[in-house]
């Protein structure tokens, strides 16, 4: 009977042990994640504090941004904030590094992967460039997919792909509301038209662009092609 006895309080100081330790491990848990809940909260909010001060305090909007990816690192958001700040200093492969990083976050993030085009566009990578606009347009919620067709109609007239390129401008001119200013879309599908030899059409978008654009530089630039066309 001792024998038993001791057995059970064995037993009994076990289940114990192991109770405590159960609620040691879940009050661990509780806190753990309390912890980086409030983390992930304060990376938004200096994310949010970045896009506040962007446009008076470049410097500062970017500290901001740095703290928030140091609290979350797939806060994809600021990282958008970093490249943006990055391509305006001319930072081309920072960004570029930075938008990669928000595509790796999320690959549907389609305004990122327009960004990285524009980088990549800006470097004369006109391939990469193609490829991350395109990657931008396969995503159907993105919001302002003109603004990708706009820059693929670009980067295809500089591969020399005028086919493709009118397409991809003629879609971007259709946009409404626009993201680009019309002005310049019609001015870009304008010049397609002519290397294609399409001077009727090249007419009729170049003449929109001064009805778009009066007196303005994008007018300035119709009116030189106009005078050029046969």
């Amino acid at each position: 009977m001792p024998d038993r006895d001791n057995s059970c309080k064995r037993k009994t100081g076990l289940m114990t042990w192991y109770g405590r330790s159960v609620l040691v491990a879940a009050g661990l848990l509780v806190s753990a994640c309390a912890a980086t809940e409030e983390a992930l909260q304060k990376s938004q909010g200096h994310y949010q504090e970045g896009v506040a001060t962007l446009s008076g305090d470049r410097q500062k909007a970017f500290v901001s941004f740095q703290k928030a990816v140091q609290l979350n690192p797939k806060n994809k958001e600021a990282r958008y904030g970093l490249g943006h700040v990055y391509a305006l200093q001319g930072k081309l492969a920072q960004a570029e590094e930075e938008f990669r990083s928000a595509i790796q976050i999320d690959d549907a993030y389609s305004e990122a992967h327009t960004y990285l085009g524009q980088v990549l566009a800006s470097q004369g990578k006109w391939d990469e460039a193609i490829q991350s606009y395109r990657a931008a347009l396969s995503n159907p919620l993105y919001a302002t997919p003109d603004l990708a067709r706009f820059h693929l109609g670009r980067a295809l007239t500089q591969r020399g792909d005028f086919q493709e390129a009118m397409e991809a401008l003629e879609d971007a001119v259709s946009a409404n509301p626009a993201s680009v200013p019309p002005a310049l879309t019609h001015l870009e599908l304008g010049r397609v038209y002519s290397k294609l030899g399409y001077a009727a059409k090249a007419r009729e978008v170049l003449s929109k662009v001064k009805a778009l654009d009066t007196g303005g530089e994008y007018t300035n630039a119709a009116t030189e092609l106009l005078a050029r066309l046969k």
